[in-house]
């Protein structure tokens, strides 16, 4: 007999937990997962996909109004909220069913419930027992609201992809990248958009170049920038619109207020410290370099650990898990220069240190940068600019930070990754011959100094 009903069992069917389960089913592993949601996670169904979608749908506004310098007569147009968000939910739908086809096609065990811990080898799902000889978690992050008065008014990004009607006026507060980006999905369908952020800029974490940058251009786009504008209360009017308070004394009325003020881990209900799994003060999981928790058979991997809240981090601690536990490895992921984007709009691609990490780090750098109008905006007329940014350690000519605002910038950033993976430096970017007339050609021609 078999000392427990799996080798692996998985709590959490997002982007990290479903790889783990099929890459250790194909390493030999009986493995079993456990989802109560729809299959995919916060990526999938809330998150990255839906969400690039809408960005996707919201640019058409630009681009009917572009299209007249280029000889284009578009002619009056309309937008049917209705019709992109059941077009994107049937695509989501879609992708459930092909993590289940993943999961099936595997020979991995899918139990649709809600599981908890309830010892080093056991697992509680839909009210049965189950023994595994590891168990991981994998049940990613949520979306946290402060608790201020009027909460009950307000809603999130997972309930902003699914709204019966589109808002005439939208009040976003947050400052993050979610922040950001559906700011520009309001405005960009047609909503009077404000976004309101307790700081003086937001952003916070990214190259300080960039995030002046962003908010210019974003201004540009009919979204009100509110900063130092801290939220103290929101109310209901008669008429059903909200009025929205904040500490300094004035207030602003709209139609929906959406909070994007940060995730927390998904940790409620999984019994952690009924069994000794240390967190840390935020609820995220404390694991080592092999993503091991403070109870040794117990392991957890993505945005529950709160480490780097991206969906391909969680995907690639999912591989090397995978491999260490059943192929014998002792892989360790390499964190560093991991390349990611902010679809906002323009979009923000960046890889490496901002400028603040690399003077902390390094003290002699040169920097590089480049402002310039899209060749696109020369016939469109629109007043629009991209920003590129190169960050040098002198002393080595290795390129450390590259940065973006712009078109298509996540899809040049995936290159810039590879290169400074491959620890260019800037001669490497000098030698190198551009792609003309390309936007991404700046990255190999920029040669002055910032002065």
């Amino acid at each position: 007999m078999k000392e427990y009903d799996y080798d692996l069992f998985v709590i959490g069917a997002g982007s990290g937990g479903v790889r783990a389960s099929r890459i250790s089913s194909q390493y030999g592993a009986r493995v079993a997962v456990a989802e109560d949601a729809a299959l995919g996670g916060t990526c999938v169904n809330v998150g990255c996909v839906p969400k690039k979608l809408f960005v996707y749908g919201s640019h058409f506004s630009e681009d009917f109004e572009d299209a007249a310098g280029f000889g284009w007569d578009v002619g009056e147009s309309s937008f049917d909220w209705s019709r992109l968000r059941d077009n994107k939910t049937q695509e989501i739908e879609r992708l459930n069913g092909i993590y289940a086809g993943l999961l099936s096609g595997a020979g991995v065990d899918l139990i649709q419930s809600r599981a908890s811990v309830t010892g080093p080898h056991s697992v509680n799902a839909g009210g049965r027992e189950y023994t595994a000889k590891y168990i991981l978690i994998a049940s990613g992050g949520q979306a946290h609201v402060p608790d201020i008065k009027g909460r009950e008014h307000v809603i999130t990004s997972n309930e902003a992809f699914y709204l019966d009607e589109f808002p005439r006026r939208v009040l976003v507060v947050g400052g993050g990248y979610i922040a950001v980006e559906f700011a520009g999905i309001f405005s960009g369908l047609g909503a009077q958009t404000t976004l309101a952020y307790r700081g003086p800029l937001f952003l916070r974490g990214f190259d300080s170049g960039v995030r002046a940058f962003v908010a210019e251009e974003i201004a540009k786009k009919n979204v009100e920038l509110l900063f130092n504008y801290d939220v103290s209360e929101i109310s209901k009017n008669d008429d059903g619109s909200l009025l929205v308070a904040f500490k300094a004394g004035n207030s602003i009325e709209t139609d929906l207020v959406m909070y994007a003020t940060g995730r927390v881990p998904n940790i409620e209900g999984l019994g952690l410290k009924e069994i000794g799994i240390d967190t840390q003060s935020n609820g995220a999981i404390v694991v080592n370099d092999h993503y091991q928790t403070s109870v040794p058979s117990i392991y957890a991997i993505g945005d529950v650990t709160d480490r780097i809240q991206l969906t391909p981090v969680a995907i690639a601690e999912a591989m090397c898990l995978a491999d260490n536990l059943f192929r014998g490895g002792e892989k360790l992921l390499d964190y560093t220069n991991i390349p990611t984007a902010v679809f906002c709009q323009p979009n923000i691609g960046t890889v490496g240190l901002t400028e603040e990490q690399a003077l902390a780090e390094f003290g002699d750098l040169d920097i590089y940068e480049s402002t310039f109008k899209p060749m696109k905006h020369t016939l469109s007329g629109r007043d629009e600019r991209s920003f590129m940014k190169l960050i040098v350690e002198r002393s080595t000519d290795k390129v450390v930070g590259v940065h973006m605002v712009g078109p298509d910038a996540g899809e040049m950033m995936q290159g810039m990754g590879v290169a400074l993976k491959c620890g260019a430096t800037k001669a490497d970017f000098d030698s190198t011959i551009g792609i003309h007339p390309t936007a991404a050609e700046e990255f190999v021609t920029m040669r002055e100094l910032r002065k």
